[in-house]
């Protein structure tokens, strides 16, 4: 089998999974986190471009009282709490609180300062959806 066919019978495997999956929505077993093309203070999520796509995840642990600092995010990223509480300041766009099973869309172009303010640890996956030399993190 040639590599063009390679790719072709990959291609229809993976587009039927998605069909599969898209019509499994209905399934018990399901729970939708997030469908949305905005972040949580509004903004549009648009990719990073001119550079080859590059996703990171990773899991985010922060004692009681402990602050991520202000910062910004250069890429769409993913959040969903896994354990505890995380109370984020956008500054002129306010306050929000994430307790465990949520997920949001990150504000990206808006300084933003996370902070635990449960009584145990928290956890949040984190995913960055972006690009080849683009940075996911920019401190102030």
């Amino acid at each position: 089998m040639s590599n063009r066919a390679f790719v072709a019978a990959i291609a229809v495997l993976a587009v039927s999974a998605i069909s599969t999956l898209a019509s499994a929505a209905d399934y018990k077993r399901v729970e939708p986190l997030v469908d949305a093309g905005e972040t949580v203070i509004g903004e549009a999520v648009r990719y990073p471009e001119g550079a080859p796509a590059r996703i990171e995840s990773l899991i985010v642990t922060m004692e009681p009282g402990e602050t991520t600092g202000w910062h910004k995010h250069g890429v769409p990223t993913y959040g969903y709490i896994l354990e505890g509480e995380l109370t984020v300041d956008y500054g002129a766009h306010g306050t929000r609180v994430y307790k465990a099973g949520t997920a949001f869309l990150e504000a990206i172009d808006a300084w933003h300062d996370g902070r635990n303010t449960g009584a145990g640890p928290a956890r949040v996956l984190v995913v960055f959806m972006g690009a080849e030399g683009v940075s996911n993190v920019i401190a102030k």
